[in-house]
């Protein structure tokens, strides 16, 4: 088993390595912008057919697709196609080898038209395409994660100047000149330049993403995932290990890297993982607590109080409880999540045991990686693995704790605030009369909210 050797990412263009990306933005692209399918049938092509099958089944993307592919399709023939209306009158329905009609058939299915029949002009075909898809791209916006700039996935399928004859023909002149530059040459809204594939996977499609509107994205972990080397000696540790636990350092480590961590990782190995034992202090991420919903492991969160409040006991705890693992329970091997060089306590009393280290790359010091490169001990960083999946987790927690702070401040029961209101009131009120107006407004009750973030409850009067 080879030790990690670090690597230090740069956005030098010429330096950039874009290996190790994933497939989930660009397969997303790859499908909204038309690309064929056979592209994504290929397995030696970025675009996964998994992703084009699931987007298959969403009608907003599916129009933005065919709309796309047509755009593409006048783009590339547009002199011939142009020709056949102008010199023999013909309509682009009646062009199947230019217009592919299996998009002009799914668009028809799908509710939408391009064709109007003022339109006697190629460029008012194009121009109407080119508002559908202007009006209709903010529909595919929730395919996208919310860590996505999604204003700048909106302008790559917008024409500059898309809704006027001179726009096309710009964006039609563009287009002829650098056609190979362009994806899979389909169309989109970008300046083009020889960037090779730019659908090559996420990490190198991000990058460039940002680049183009003189931004960086610098949240690799969410567009990439660790080498194959790493994932291998993480497997060979726990292959040669008899009984493997993982002992987790929780002030010390971040719950959403550590679930990307597990999620990234063949569950063959991983569920030979005895246990994973969550030393947590009361001043930690709420998320702790959430993290055996999200894993098949077996998960066992102990919440460590404290005597003083200045002073956690988690490494104590820790430390003790690894003893009793390995001279009570056969546990031989031990996976260390944290970027605390405290352990070097426990390493040091377990020497026949073996240690596998996990920790975050910015608080994770030279000096410790020093030690456990002296010690031969193998060490990978957590936020180096494949994030953009950890979503799940992210939003569970955070409407965990929204709906627990709601519950603590706002206490209120309507039944009881209708009746106090009618007897203050002394409105007399049938039984159906007071039914209709609860129905009506009570039930619908609205927050209203300031741009100060101050909450009021107002009800919905008609």
């Amino acid at each position: 088993m080879e030790l990690f050797e670090d690597e230090a990412f740069t956005l030098d263009e010429d330096k950039v390595d874009y290996k190790g990306g994933t497939y989930e933005l660009v397969s997303k692209i790859a499908y909204l912008i038309g690309v064929s399918k056979n592209i994504f049938e290929n397995e030696y092509e970025p675009p996964k057919l998994e992703i084009y099958q699931r987007l298959e089944k969403d009608k907003n993307a599916r129009i933005i697709r065919h709309l796309c592919i047509i755009r593409t399709a006048i783009e590339r023939k547009f002199k011939y196609i142009n020709e056949k209306m102008r010199m023999d009158y013909q309509s682009i329905l009646s062009m199947p080898e230019y217009i592919p009609p299996e998009s002009m058939r799914q668009l028809a299915e799908d509710g939408v038209n391009f064709i109007k029949k003022s339109s006697t002009k190629l460029n008012q075909h194009i121009i109407e395409i080119n508002r559908l898809i202007s009006d209709r791209i903010n529909n595919c916006k929730s395919i996208f994660p919310m860590w996505l700039n999604w204003q700048y996935i909106h302008d790559m399928f917008i024409m500059p100047n898309g809704l006027t004859e001179a726009g096309t023909k710009e964006a039609a002149n563009l287009y002829y000149s650098y056609r190979s530059f362009y994806p899979y040459q389909m169309y989109i809204n970008w300046m083009p330049r020889d960037e090779g594939n730019i659908l090559y996977n996420d990490k190198k499609f991000a990058i460039l993403l940002y680049q183009w509107h003189d931004n960086y994205f610098t949240e690799l972990s969410r567009v990439s995932d660790v080498s194959v080397q790493v994932k291998g000696n993480i497997y060979d540790f726990i292959d040669a290990s008899k009984k493997v636990v993982i002992v987790v350092d929780c002030e010390n480590s971040d719950p959403y890297k550590l679930y990307a961590t597990f999620k990234n990782l063949n569950y063959e190995y991983m569920s030979k993982i005895s246990l994973v034992i969550l030393f947590d202090d009361v001043h930690t991420a709420s998320a702790w607590s959430i993290l055996s919903e999200f894993t098949a492991l077996n998960v066992e969160h102990n919440v460590i109080e404290r005597v003083k409040e200045d002073k956690s006991l988690v490494d104590i705890k820790l430390t003790a409880r690894a003893c009793q693992e390995f001279y009570q329970n056969n546990v031989d091997s031990f996976i260390i999540v944290s970027s605390d060089s405290d352990y070097f306590g426990l390493i040091s009393s377990l020497p026949t045991a073996r240690f596998l280290v996990m920790a975050e790359r910015e608080k994770c010091s030279q000096d410790m990686k020093k030690a456990l490169v002296d010690k031969g001990i193998f060490y990978c960083y957590i936020d180096d693995f494949y994030s953009g999946n950890s979503e799940d987790m992210k939003m569970n927690a955070l409407f965990k704790e929204i709906n627990s702070y709601l519950r603590k401040s706002i206490s209120l029961n309507v039944n009881e605030m209708f009746s106090e209101a009618l007897r203050v009131t002394r409105l007399p009120m049938s039984t159906a009369e007071r039914r209709q107006f609860y129905e009506k407004h009570i039930r619908n009750m609205n927050l209203a909210i300031d741009k100060d973030g101050n909450v009021a409850i107002e009800l919905k009067r008609s």
